[in-house]
C-alpha cells in the first residue's frame, strides 16, 4: 500500500494541454474579428455602399422653414413650395392649410434697407 501511495505522490499532476491554451486565446480573437466585421458592416450598410434603397431627395422648390410642435403629434409648419409660403396644421391623419403667408425676403430687405439708409436730413 505504500508503494501504491508513494507512486501516487510521485506522478505529476495533469498539466493543461497546450492546445487548450491556445483554442482559449483563439476563441477571444475569433470574437473580437467578428465583432469588428459586424461594426464595419453596419458602417458600410448606413452609408450605403451595398446599393440598398436609394435615399429620398427633397424635391426641389420644397423647403421647410420651421415647426412648431402643438403635443400629441400636432404641429404647424411653414413650408415654402415654388415661392409661396404656406402655413400647415399637421395631425396623425389630417394635413390642414392654416393660411399663405406673405414672402420673408421682401419683410427683411425692407427692414434691411431702413437701417442702413442714413438718416433724414444728412446726405
Amino acid at each position: 500500500m505504500t508503494r501504491v501511495w508513494f507512486a501516487l505522490q510521485q506522478t505529476p499532476a495533469p498539466a493543461w494541454p497546450s492546445g487548450d491554451d491556445f483554442s482559449v486565446v483563439r476563441a477571444i480573437v475569433s470574437i473580437v474579428v467578428v465583432a469588428s466585421l459586424l461594426g464595419v458592416f453596419v458602417w458600410l450598410a448606413r452609408r450605403g455602399v451595398f446599393g440598398g434603397a436609394p435615399r429620398r431627395q427633397r424635391p426641389a422648390g420644397l423647403a421647410v422653414e420651421g415647426a412648431l410642435p402643438l403635443g400629441e403629434r400636432r404641429s404647424l409648419v411653414v413650408v415654402t413650395v415654388e415661392g409661396r409660403r404656406l402655413l400647415l396644421g399637421l395631425t396623425p391623419v389630417q394635413v390642414t392649410l392654416v393660411t399663405e403667408l406673405a414672402p420673408s425676403q421682401g419683410a427683411f430687405d425692407r427692414a434691411l434697407s431702413g437701417q442702413l439708409a442714413p438718416p433724414e436730413g444728412r446726405p
